[in-house]
């Protein structure tokens, strides 16, 4: 029996735009053109401008931070919507990949394996999110796997017209290494100043953050990063001090820096891996110096040196946020007082994980962290949120279940509060 993903690409086989074009010489032989670097796929109509009535676009920032495994499919209703998308309006949604398949195309258009568009998914199933019936004219993939393929003019018209655009999972430094300081940086950036709705999923949300772990040698598991928070594995991007930690509008050296999410890291597979760990570590190296205390590199500072603001901007406290699998955390607002940040977590109806999400708040500088030598002294709440108690308030770090805390000393995390649960 076929999987829903072999189904899937079966489908979107039969409706692949092919990339490789083919020209005719003077004497009537065919040839193939040079292959371009990069990969294109489609499905619907994407010559089709969509007529979107800007009063149905979101005002504020809308983001998609998805923890990876099963897809959720509400997350990407979510984006169409956002975007302004109605039933005869048309849209354009990209998806964006160093690697893999056109797999997204059928699973975001369609509303059933038969290629269904006049109806939506059942709400008690799951698998198709039913793009086409929701108002979408197409939905396009783009293999990037180069430096090159980052800066081809087509890329770029591509990502620049969508109307919503999502990142796909993978490996992160494929997407660091390639796509960073590229022209497809700069026209995600475009994207994100006009608030077009941007989602990513396991390496698609580890560049979502205003600091990313970088996966540049590797991947790291948090009882690496907690017995030395400097070992080879642990790269993050951008080098923090490199940066301005005051203003949101200036993230110099940073890729793809979303300002609801300034001064923030993020982790996706979080429980099903064990990362809460991992999680700390990359929050905890994000915290300046202070005498003998702090995190060498670092340029934020802990939750006990200075009060949250009601607007995000306004601090610089060092923040974490991790996805658990098969959970999206929707997060729309700019911070103003009348639209704050906000974060809701959805999931799929069949679901059988937490499905959770995690809000992780350093509170003091760490009395040890120096390469060589295990991280200690120091002391982290987190908020939990999931599909029965789903919302948090990250202007006002506020929501979800009551908060518990982690301590570390000598390498080791311990909990107090959830059970004695990181989870």
């Amino acid at each position: 029996m076929k999987t829903m993903q072999q189904m899937r690409v079966g489908i979107a086989a039969a409706v692949k735009i092919a990339v490789g074009l083919v020209c005719v010489t003077s004497i009537g032989v065919a040839v193939a053109a040079p292959k371009p670097p990069y990969s294109y796929f489609s499905v619907g109509d994407p010559t089709r401008a969509p007529v979107i009535n800007p009063s149905d676009r979101a005002s504020t920032p809308s983001y998609v931070l998805m923890g990876g495994g099963p897809d959720v499919d509400q997350a990407f209703q979510w984006m169409i919507q956002r975007a302004g998308i109605k039933a005869g309006s048309g849209g354009r949604f990209v998806i964006i990949r160093a690697s893999g398949t056109e797999a997204y195309n059928p699973y975001i258009y369609y509303s059933d394996a038969n290629g269904g568009t006049s109806t939506l998914p059942p709400t008690n199933q799951d698998g198709w999110v039913g793009g086409a019936y929701l108002g979408l004219s197409s939905v396009e993939t783009l293999v990037i796997p180069s430096i090159a393929a980052a800066n081809h003019t087509t890329v770029n018209q591509i990502v620049a017209r969508a109307d919503a655009v999502f990142i796909a999972g993978g490996d992160q430094s494929d997407y660091i290494k390639n796509w960073k300081n590229t022209q497809l940086d700069w026209t995600l950036q475009t994207l994100m100043s006009r608030k077009v709705p941007i989602g990513g999923t396991s390496a698609g949300l580890a560049v979502l953050g205003q600091f990313d772990f970088a996966a540049l040698r590797g991947t790291v598991t948090s009882a690496q990063a907690l017995a030395n928070p400097y070992n080879r594995y642990m790269s993050l991007d951008p080098t923090p001090q490199t940066l301005t930690p005051t203003s949101p509008s200036f993230s110099a050296g940073a890729f793809f820096a979303p300002s609801p999410l300034f001064n923030t890291v993020l982790d996706a597979h979080l429980d099903e891996r064990d990362r809460m760990g991992r999680l700390l570590v990359f929050t905890s190296r994000l915290i300046a110096p202070y005498y003998a205390a702090g995190c060498s590199g670092g340029i934020l500072v802990p939750r006990e040196a200075q009060s949250l603001s009601p607007t995000p901007y306004g601090d610089i406290v060092a923040r974490g946020v991790g996805v658990g699998v098969e959970a999206a955390l929707l997060v729309s607002g700019d911070g103003a007082a009348s639209t704050p940040i906000t974060a809701s977590l959805v999931t799929n109806p069949t679901t059988t994980t937490r499905s959770a999400g995690y809000f992780v708040l350093p509170q003091n500088y760490p009395g040890q962290c120096a390469s060589g030598k295990p991280l200690s002294g120091v002391t982290a709440t987190v908020v939990k949120v999931d599909r029965l108690n789903p919302s948090f308030n990250l202007s006002t770090w506020s929501g979800g279940y009551a908060p518990y805390t982690l301590r570390v000393d000598n390498g080791v995390m311990t909990v107090t509060g959830n059970g004695g649960n990181p989870y």
